[in-house]
């Protein structure tokens, strides 16, 4: 199966992840999914095919040498993001890209606008994966998966390029920040990894997010509101004021690079109690441990203005830069930068403003850098991937285990 068929049929599961659900994995429909990837494995010759009952698939590539060579994997997640829903995604691929803007729903008036979204000019005659513009696409990480298999099943299909022990993982849950919640390193027994879950074609990623989830929790009084009068404490107004506390230029939508950010993710609200939902983010350590106490602080502004307990925070952490892990093993990272220039993809190294379940897996024990999937505009209607992009990505892959058993 070509690759383009094979991640057409992906983004044809729904596996939107829950945080909500306390289910590993979080949706019943990654387990269905699983199981299909479980019977493709299988049917084009992977060996030790494994789903756990966390939904984690496991397969094997035996090498085809005798040569003393380490043990690597290639890893991506199934589910997509909860931001926007990936039930019945239309994808349909653009052909000849011409450059022009693209109407992904006539009937609704959604279209792709290239002066919003002057990227995609880079592919101009390529062929691009689209949504109807309902969905996101799910590129964000099935773009991943296809690039993957295809790439074991091109191994397979060309014993005379020589190998050594190849390890394959899939997992559920990775944009709720559980991906290796379940992930046995021991058991995956690799010497290293790569997670194929970046975005356009070229990037080479070692370094991420320090990321913390909040919960701010804001307790107010009811009272009929012809009768409020100094009675009424509405919890929606305090949290409106909290929000506004937080620095303005200090979200995503105003920095970049290095730039860490607090985002407001969800609200919900009555007037006796509203809760809501930041993540927490900034790749240097001693900022990210600043940016946990400067919220806490905000909560206690209001509580030294509203009275004690009407506002209180939950922080949990969620993952941390794996640089630290990966500088000390670098020749990972350099191993993908030879086979990038080796397909003829310009590397892109830059840091992660996000992250993925290679960052938890380094710290598991498992070096494990990120390498491009191919997408644009995850998390949202306007998502693509470009054909060709995807199909370097798996090239990617298979020079990567050539070069290594050569070296």
């Amino acid at each position: 199966m070509n690759i383009t068929d094979r991640f057409l049929k992906y983004v044809g599961f729904t596996t939107t992840s829950d945080e909500n659900t306390n289910m590993t994995p979080s949706t019943p429909g990654q387990m269905i999914f699983a199981k299909h990837l479980v019977e493709e494995l299988t049917s084009i010759g992977l060996k030790d095919v494994d789903l756990d009952k966390n939904g984690y698939v496991t397969a094997t590539l035996p090498a085809n040498t005798d040569k003393d060579i380490p043990t690597i994997g290639f890893i991506a997640h199934m589910d997509t993001s909860p931001d926007m829903s990936g039930r019945h995604v239309k994808a349909r691929v653009v052909r000849n890209y011409d450059g022009s803007d693209i109407v992904l729903n006539q009937e609704k008036n959604i279209v792709f606008e290239t002066e919003k979204y002057p990227e995609i000019l880079q592919y101009k005659g390529q062929d691009i994966v689209v949504t109807d513009g309902t969905t996101l696409l799910g590129a964000d990480d099935k773009a991943g998966l296809a690039e993957i298999v295809t790439a074991m099943e091109y191994l397979i299909a060309h014993p005379e390029i020589k190998h050594g022990k190849i390890r394959v993982g899939f997992t559920p849950d990775e944009e709720i920040g559980q991906g290796a919640d379940h992930f046995d390193v021991a058991k995956f027994n690799a010497d290293w990894a790569y997670t194929m879950d970046g975005g356009e074609i070229g990037e080479l990623e070692f370094e991420n997010f320090n990321a913390a989830g909040a919960k701010v929790y804001f307790t107010g009084t009811n009272v009929h509101p012809g009768y409020a009068y100094h009675k009424m404490i509405n919890s929606m107004r305090i949290a409106q004021q909290f929000i506004g506390m937080i620095p303005r230029h200090e979200t995503p939508e105003h920095t970049q690079g290095y730039e860490g950010f607090y985002h407001l993710t969800n609200i919900e609200g009555t007037v006796e109690k509203t809760t809501l939902s930041y993540i927490i983010r900034d790749h240097d350590r001693d900022r990210f441990e600043r940016r946990k106490k400067e919220i806490q602080h905000l909560v206690n502004k209001i509580n030294a203005e509203f009275g004690e307990g009407t506002a209180t925070i939950e922080i949990k952490d969620q993952y941390f830069n794996m640089r630290e892990k990966i500088e000390p093993v670098m020749h990972v990272v350099d191993l993908a930068f030879e086979a990038m220039e080796a397909v003829g993809v310009k590397p892109n190294v830059k840091p992660i403003r996000g992250g993925t379940d290679g960052s938890r897996l380094s710290y598991m024990g498992l070096p494990c850098p990120n390498i491009f999937a191919g997408g644009h505009n995850f998390h949202g209607r306007f998502e693509y991937v470009p054909v060709q992009s995807m199909e370097k990505a798996m090239q990617v892959v298979v020079k990567i285990v050539e070069i290594l058993a050569n070296k």
